[in-house]
């Protein structure tokens, strides 16, 4: 008897959650589906969840976040900030959609380069069209104790392509890409299997990787743009006590 009495409990709280969850889940894919229209096609909606205040929910837009009302009238672009602590709660929500687990990268796709000891790590995606890596690339050569994975990211054009096969063939890769990127020293033509060119850019896709350069640290985080020497020692840092 009391069995039957708590499987009919039991059945009674599963049946609720069925009935209940549902409901949230529909008027938050109704939301979506309201904005997606409204947004157009060159907006994708990833998600549309609760946000951490009452009466507001979380919008995804590709890799960014924005919030909006109940009915979807507004779209809200800006930070929410708990005041108790100071934490920027969207720029933390930002950072870890943005990041990328680090055994998620392969290391054979990548020129490695060894500075100094080499205990800490930094992957780049970049292209070698791209003005800003150029300048990235001058800056990384004031870091040391470093390894770099780069991987090279063709996205600029044809000739991005070209030059990212001859600097991949090459007998010395890395000595190449350096070369090219702060020597101006342009890669000699070279042909080889050249296919971690186009899985790189698969990868680009999939991480929604937009712009080079793309830096990515050992704990995940991921930093769109050039930063100078020493941004990218205070990344390396955290990115070694996490």
């Amino acid at each position: 008897m009391i069995l039957n009495k708590f499987l009919s409990s039991c059945v009674f709280v599963f049946t609720t959650l069925l009935c209940t969850q549902p409901a949230h889940a529909q008027a938050e894919q109704q939301l979506k589906t309201d904005l997606q229209k409204k947004l157009g096609g060159n907006a994708k909606v990833r998600s549309v969840s609760p946000a951490p205040v009452t009466g507001l929910y979380e919008v995804l837009v590709g890799n960014d976040v924005f919030y909006t009302d109940s009915t979807g009238k507004y779209l809200i672009q800006g930070e929410i900030i708990e005041l108790a602590t100071g934490k920027n709660i969207t720029e933390q929500r930002q950072a870890d959609l943005n990041r990328i687990k680090w055994t998620d990268l392969p290391p054979a796709n990548a020129i490695k380069a060894v500075r100094g000891n080499g205990s800490r790590q930094l992957a780049v995606f970049s292209d070698p069209n791209c003005g800003y890596c150029k300048r990235f690339e001058k800056d990384l050569q004031k870091v040391n104790n470093v390894t770099v994975y780069m991987f090279l990211y063709p996205i600029l054009g044809p000739d991005s392509g070209e030059k990212s096969k001859h600097i991949w063939c090459a007998k010395d890769k890395a000595k190449a890409w350096q070369d090219w990127m702060v020597r101006d020293v342009m890669p000699t033509a070279a042909s080889c299997d050249s296919a971690a060119l186009t899985r790189n850019v698969e990868l680009g896709r999939k991480f929604r990787i937009n712009g080079t350069p793309t830096l990515v640290f050992a704990d995940g985080t991921r930093v769109p743009g050039a930063i100078g020497a020493d941004q990218i020692e205070k990344r390396l840092v955290a990115a070694s006590n996490n």
